[in-house]
C-alpha cells in the first residue's frame, strides 16, 4: 500500500476512535458525585463530599489550593472572589515588566486576608498594552506582552463564568494598570445585567488610584522632590519591595549606589520595609472599603475622576 494511503488510513481510524471516545462519554450520564479530576466510583477521593485527608489550607490563592481546600472554603463562607490583571510592560532601569503583577501578588493576599472571606483568582498577566503590528504604546519596547482588547474582555469573561459555576456569590475584578480599566467595567457591567446581580460583579477602579497612595505617604515622610521621568515611583517600587526586594533590584541598585526615585531615598532598607507595609496598608483600607460599597450597590460604583497612574 502507498505510504500516502497509510497516513490517510491511519488518520481516519485516529479520527473515527476520537469520534466514538467523545459519543460513547457524551452518551454516559455524568454521576454528579464525581469530582477532583475522575470518577468517584474508581477513587473515593474524586467523590464530592469525601472529608478532606489533609488540613485545611492556609493560602488565599487557588492556585495554591486543592479542589478540596477551595470546596471547603467556600462551605466555610469565603465566597468572595478577588480577579486581580497586571501586565508585562517597561518600567524603566531597575523594575521587572511584571511590575504589576508583583503588586498585585502583595495587594491581592492584604485584601483576601483582611476580608476574611475571599480568596484570589490566579493573577492575569497578559493585558492590553499597545498594538502589535506595528508596534505602539509600551510594545515598542522588548519584554511586553500585549492582548487585544476583545481578547482580555473574553479571557475576563470566561474566568468570571467559571468562579460563577463553583458558587462565588461576589466576584471583584482590580487592576494595577490604566489599560486594564475599561475592559473590567464593561464586562462587570455586562455580567451584572445579565445574571442580575446573582453573583455580583463588580470592577474597582479606587483600587487604581496611585494620587492617593503618593498623597497618604507624604503624611509617612515620603517626599518627591523631582520627577526622573521614569515609568516608576518611589510608591510603586515600594509596592513592589513589599512582594520581593529583587523585583526592584534592590541589592544591585544598593551596591551601585541607585537606590534614589524621584528624589526618595530607599537606602534604609528598615525605613524602606515600613514605608512599603503602609503602601499596602493603605491600598487594601482603599479597596475593601470600595467593594463594601459596591457590594451594597450590587455592582460597579460610577466611574470616579480619572487621576495619574503607572
Amino acid at each position: 500500500m502507498p505510504t500516502r494511503s497509510v497516513t490517510r488510513l491511519l488518520w481516519w481510524s485516529g479520527l473515527s476512535l476520537a469520534m466514538a471516545s467523545t459519543l460513547s462519554a457524551q452518551g454516559r450520564p455524568r454521576d454528579p458525585n464525581s469530582m477532583g479530576g475522575g470518577d468517584c466510583t474508581a477513587n473515593r477521593y474524586n467523590c464530592k463530599d469525601t472529608p478532606n485527608p489533609l488540613p485545611a489550607a492556609t493560602t488565599v490563592w487557588m492556585e495554591e489550593m486543592t479542589w478540596m481546600d477551595v470546596r471547603d472554603a467556600l462551605k466555610a463562607g469565603k465566597t468572595t472572589a478577588i480577579i486581580a490583571t497586571g501586565g508585562m510592560e517597561p518600567n524603566g532601569p531597575w523594575l521587572v515588566t511584571g511590575k504589576h503583577n508583583y503588586v498585585l501578588h502583595a495587594n491581592c493576599e492584604s485584601i483576601a486576608r483582611a476580608m476574611g472571606n475571599a480568596l484570589c483568582a490566579p493573577i492575569v498577566k497578559f493585558v492590553p498594552e499597545g498594538g502589535v503590528e506595528p508596534p505602539s504604546g509600551h510594545m515598542t519596547s522588548p519584554g511586553t506582552i500585549s492582548m487585544r482588547e476583545g481578547t482580555f474582555r473574553a479571557l475576563l469573561t470566561d474566568i468570571v463564568t467559571s468562579l460563577k459555576a463553583h458558587g462565588f456569590e461576589r466576584i471583584i475584578l482590580i487592576g494595577d494598570s490604566g489599560g486594564n480599566q475599561a475592559g473590567q467595567r464593561a464586562v462587570a457591567d455586562s455580567l451584572t445585567a445579565l445574571w442580575q446581580g446573582a453573583p455580583i460583579v463588580a470592577h474597582i477602579q479606587e483600587y487604581y488610584d496611585y494620587a492617593s497612595v503618593a498623597k497618604h505617604m507624604e503624611t509617612k515622610g515620603v517626599h518627591q522632590t523631582k520627577a526622573e521621568g521614569l515609568h516608576d515611583d518611589p510608591e510603586i517600587s515600594l509596592n513592589m519591595f513589599a512582594d520581593d526586594p529583587r523585583s526592584i533590584r534592590y541589592a544591585e541598585r544598593a551596591k551601585a549606589g541607585l537606590l534614589t526615585i524621584n528624589g526618595v531615598s530607599l537606602a534604609n532598607r528598615k525605613e524602606a520595609e515600613a514605608w512599603a507595609k503602609e503602601v499596602v496598608a493603605f491600598r487594601t483600607r482603599v479597596t475593601i472599603e470600595a467593594i463594601t460599597k459596591a457590594i451594597a450597590n450590587k455592582g460597579t460604583l460610577p466611574a470616579p475622576a480619572r487621576r495619574s497612574g503607572n
